[in-house]
């Protein structure tokens, strides 16, 4: 249909527009769908939808924002798999779910099709319950399709919409990349968070047993990496040449001084480098013999190398200059005679026979490592000391040469690619991805499997003429009859005018429960803990606080679905309780998961509880057996079995 109202991209759910809203969710919805936007004349799978049309000025074109109201009793799916590997299970069925939906650009101009809330092509999708807590499905910018709008405007649009209509929690599942890279392990590493924290969005739900704390830890882990010693870690690798060329490379062009992999990493993602000439020119493992006229008719090094003086000025030492210096000395002299000593130019000596040569003449071993730490590349006099591979022990050792006979090799810094973002890449597939040392590996493999992300936002007391209070319900108000699902179930906010009297206040507690969940038709609110003394029509300004926690008992609440409360719902009187649905089901897995958290599980044959694939030991590519017994089932068969063997069987 034709639209009639426009409103701009970019302020559209800024404070005050349209005008803001001062309710519950629940409350707000409805006006936002009355003032915002516009009932479509069909309807989306029997489902009824409104359209907002929004411009986005700097490219002058208009795009829909739809908007679905799904009613569960209606509809094929009344419980939400996001809020089960979510870790709310628990939650009670929202009566309601609002899709909020722009669709990709060819879709603009028609109708949403059928099986739209699967389809992942679209620029914003996002899933919130009548409750306050809801989900973002998808969102994508320019790498993700949009021809026109970026992620960064699409989230920012979403977080104002969040915020205006008071929006409780929204959960996602941080499945972004940047080049084929996720985005969770290469801004954690970079930023020590993740893309969408800029926004708000903190660790929530680790798969696999991963909790907040081994998230940071992973975290700590990998972006104080110092880059010296991820070199050495690799020094007995074929990627070793490769990942020394791109670190000096880029430790040669930034200003800053980059120490750790956060370092260069975040230099990679926030600059654009100048590729050099000579980089580009070479291919891969390429080394060139200049000349000694090519160098200089005085034997200066070329720039990749650097005098051990201007090293020393730009160390944050606790050792004078003067005594790094000295140190260095006795370390380029200790060197000489290993290489008078060898008869060859290349005699190298390693760490440990270089530290213990320099504790003849210096006592400081603190000292000495730190100097240590630094001799790479270096100048001191006419001598050139260098880190290299001993290629028959395969052991990291240090090499003096004189610099005027030196063979220099043009760093490839770009390894024959020739930008940075490859650089960017091959740092993350391996120094990331497979790094040689296992405790780095599973580092990574910890944030990769830390995908879920929460926001919440704070409770708001507006300052007008309304209380508002953080409703709890009281444990008695439930019979959990041992459901493992049963938990109480999150707060609702509830406002009441300010002269309101005590039976004011029960009766909209009443009426935001029984408009909010299935299970809350019958529900009535008898009891204010706190209030137990006034009488009903008292009035509660002075006794309760606006914005505080009450307690209230209801009654007429049945968690069990044994009558009343529960309601049925689409598919056959389903009873609509708990949004982890209506089968009953446990997770007890080796790797310490309790919950259902969205990866690929299967149930033990015997005691049917459910465990990861991956930690049984079958990837995600192979098939599920059609027989699986547990290895707690087998471990409990096992003594049965022989105790039947010893009795003769």
């Amino acid at each position: 249909r034709k639209p009639t109202r426009f409103h701009s991209f970019h302020t559209f759910a800024d404070p005050g527009v349209p005008p803001s809203f001062s309710g519950a969710f629940r409350d707000n919805i409805l006006q936002f769908l009355q003032r915002c936007a516009e009932p479509e004349d069909y309807t989306f799978e029997g489902m009824p939808i409104w359209s907002t049309f929004l411009v986005y000025d700097s490219r002058g074109i208009v795009l829909p924002l739809y908007t679905v109201e799904e009613n569960v009793k209606h509809s094929n799916t009344p419980f939400c798999d996001y809020c089960r590997c979510s870790g709310w299970s628990h939650h009670f069925v929202s009566k309601r779910k609002y899709h909020f939906i722009i669709p990709g650009n060819d879709s603009w101009n028609g109708p949403l099709v059928d099986g739209a809330f699967e389809l992942q092509s679209h620029l914003l999708h996002g899933l919130i319950h009548g409750n306050g807590f809801g989900h973002l499905i998808c969102i994508n910018g320019i790498e993700g399709g949009s021809k026109y709008i970026p992620g960064r405007d699409i989230m920012d649009f979403w977080d104002r919409i969040c915020t205006a209509l008071h929006v409780r929690k929204i959960t996602l599942e941080d499945l972004s990349k940047k080049d084929k890279m996720d985005l969770r392990l290469l801004y954690g590493v970079a930023y020590g968070n993740s893309w969408f924290s800029r926004w708000g969005y903190k660790f929530f739900h680790g798969s696999f047993g991963v909790k907040e704390y081994n998230f940071d830890r992973a975290m700590d882990v990998l972006s104080s990496l110092e880059l010296d010693q991820a070199i050495e870690d690799f020094a007995a690798t074929d990627k070793w040449m490769q990942i020394k060329q791109i670190v000096h490379h880029y430790r040669e062009m930034s200003s800053a001084s980059l120490v750790t992999l956060r370092d260069l990493f975040g230099y990679l993602l926030t600059s654009k480098p100048t590729i050099m000439p000579t980089a580009a020119s070479f291919p891969r493992r390429c080394s060139l013999k200049l000349s000694k006229t090519a160098v200089s008719s005085r034997g200066k090094p070329p720039a990749k190398c650097r005098k051990f003086s201007s090293v020393v000025a730009n160390l944050d030492s606790r050792w004078p200059a003067r005594r790094l210096e000295t140190t260095a000395q006795v370390i380029v002299e200790a060197l000489k005679r290993k290489r008078d000593q060898s008869c060859c130019l290349g005699g190298g000596m390693t760490r440990q026979e270089v530290r213990d040569a320099a504790r003849l003449h210096i006592g400081d071993t603190g000292l000495i490592d730190h100097v240590l730490k630094v001799m790479n590349n270096v100048v001191l006099g006419n001598c050139v000391v260098e880190r290299s591979v001993n290629r028959s022990t395969k052991v990291l050792e240090y090499v003096i040469r004189e610099s005027r006979d030196e063979e220099y090799a043009i760093p490839a810094a770009f390894t024959g690619r020739g930008d940075a973002s490859s650089d960017l890449d091959y740092l993350y597939r391996n120094v990331l991805l497979h790094h040689p040392d296992p405790d780095k590996a599973m580092a990574s493999q910890i944030i990769l499997n830390s995908k879920r992300y929460m926001k919440e936002w704070p409770f708001r007391d507006e300052d007008d003429d309304l209380l508002r209070f953080i409703c709890r319900l009281t444990s008695s108000c439930f019979r959990f009859d041992g459901d493992v699902f049963a938990q109480v179930p999150p707060s609702e906010h509830v406002a009441v005018p300010l002269y309101s009297t005590v039976g004011d206040l029960k009766v909209a507690v009443r009426k935001a429960l029984q408009d909010t969940y299935c299970v809350m038709e019958k529900a009535e609110a008898v009891e204010i803990l706190g209030t137990e003394e006034m009488q009903e029509d008292e009035v509660i300004f002075g006794i309760c606080e606006s914005g505080e926690e009450i307690w209230v008992r209801v009654l007429g609440l049945d968690t069990t679905g044994d009558g009343g409360g529960g309601g049925g719902g689409g598919g056959g009187g389903r009873l609509l309780v708990y949004e982890a649905g209506t089968e009953k089901w446990s997770v007890e897995c080796r790797c310490g998961a309790k919950d259902d958290d969205g990866e690929r599980m299967m149930s033990c044959d015997v005691c049917e509880t459910w465990q990861h694939t991956r930690c049984s030991g079958i990837e995600d590519h192979e098939p599920v057996p059609r027989l699986f017994v547990c290895e707690a089932c087998c471990s409990s068969l096992a003594p049965a079995t022989e105790k039947r063997f010893e009795d003769g069987f």
